[in-house]
């Protein structure tokens, strides 16, 4: 079976909304490393709204401000804050809160960033994956581990089809290649030390999730589109766009969210079919280009909301990435909820929130509820 690829085809599964149920998260220990960062903070809400008992590992948060103390993530969670790459401190973290589930969340993220910084980028985005890895080794009550890696891990040949699970992994940037190298080191791993063959009794089972570029509210990164769109509107300038045309498969951050949580359960329910790689991307019509979103961002916004180029120079990006979400679609029963449209209409919403000193854990948890009716009612 080539890397990537699952033997669930035709496996008859639940509906989309299983990921979601509070009788399996009640109770159930989870340990979240990047919880300070925008999806952890986002993931932190959202598990302990369904009542799971997290544990956090990660730096202190990248941006001022940042969505983890503006939603008081803090006092949710039991936090630990350190870096993955101190094996002692990550292992002895993970062995206090006896997880029964793990998603490793913590990474440096930025396509931009890797180029400044590559040594970093690789030892933080390979080695914490494998301490991660590790310390579940040396931790007997893991049942699940989900390795959030991204989109661009693929090698990318500018197709105008979705890359599937089992297409080659790759990288030009940094950032992307170390993101491949981490998909590398979850499948060793998996195959090495956690089959039914390579452990007994059944240990974790470990899975890599691949989601697309994520949108929402509470992201104040550098040199991403809607974080620089709400800082350009905020302070009453033009957004500058560095490459309109290209194109990507943009999500609201719950989609991809909500996928986690139901390949979590999966995992920890089912085992051993469901541990590989998993694409958690938008539907084909929301692989936009980077105008058409900030055009509709400024529709949104109004008030006078405008955009431009920017003429500089800029590190390459790749143009057209899309991804094909069907095998989540047919074996885990996920799929997207809100189109583009909605998604950045949302992010537009929690901005005034903010921007107005709303309670913008409230308006997380809001949209959350939000997603979680859609997803039982069937209805976008």
């Amino acid at each position: 079976m080539a890397f990537g690829e699952s033997s669930l085809e035709g496996m008859d599964v639940n509906g989309g909304s299983s990921g979601l149920d509070r009788k399996f998260w009640r109770g159930k220990r989870v340990f979240l490393t990047g919880h300070t960062g925008f999806k952890g903070s986002w993931l932190s809400l959202w598990l302990t709204e369904l009542g799971a008992e997290v544990s956090g590992y990660a730096l202190n948060p990248p941006t001022t401000p940042n969505l983890y103390e503006l939603a008081r993530v803090s006092s949710l969670v039991k936090s630990t804050i350190a870096d993955v790459r101190d094996t002692v401190t990550l292992s002895r973290a993970l062995a206090e809160a006896r997880p029964d589930v793990v998603f490793h969340l913590a990474a440096q993220s930025l396509v931009r960033e890797s180029y400044r910084v590559p040594v970093d980028t690789y030892s933080i985005n390979v080695m914490g994956t494998v301490n991660l890895l590790e310390s579940v080794r040396s931790c007997g009550t893991v049942r699940a581990v989900v390795n959030v890696t991204t989109d661009k891990c693929y090698e990318n040949r500018e197709w105008v089809w979705g890359y599937r699970e089992n297409e080659s992994l790759g990288g030009h940037d940094p950032y992307a290649s170390s993101k491949a190298c981490s998909e590398l080191v979850t499948s060793a791993y998996r195959r090495s030390f956690f089959t039914m063959q390579a452990a007994s009794p059944r240990g974790a089972c470990i899975a890599s999730a691949r989601a697309g570029n994520v949108i929402g509210g509470g992201d104040f990164a550098t040199d991403r589109l809607l974080p620089d769109c709400v800082r350009a509107v905020l302070a009453h300038e033009k957004i500058l766009l560095r490459n309109p045309g290209a194109v990507r498969p943009w999500q609201h951050v719950l989609e991809p969210l909500a996928g986690y949580l139901a390949l979590a359960r999966k995992l920890d329910e089912e085992g051993e079919p469901f541990a590989s790689a998993w694409n958690f991307g938008p539907e084909e019509a929301d692989a936009r280009p980077v105008d058409w979103v900030v055009r509709r961002f400024c529709e949104e916004w109004g008030e006078g909301a405008a955009f431009g180029i920017d003429t500089g120079r800029h590190p390459h990006e790749a143009h057209y990435l899309k991804l094909d979400n069907s095998k989540a679609k047919s074996s885990i029963g996920w799929r997207p909820r809100w189109d583009l449209r909605s998604a950045i209409g949302r992010v537009v919403e929690w901005t005034r929130c903010y921007r107005d000193g709303g309670d913008v854990r409230e308006a997380c948890l809001r949209q959350a509820a939000g997603y979680e009716k859609v997803t039982r009612n069937g209805d976008d």
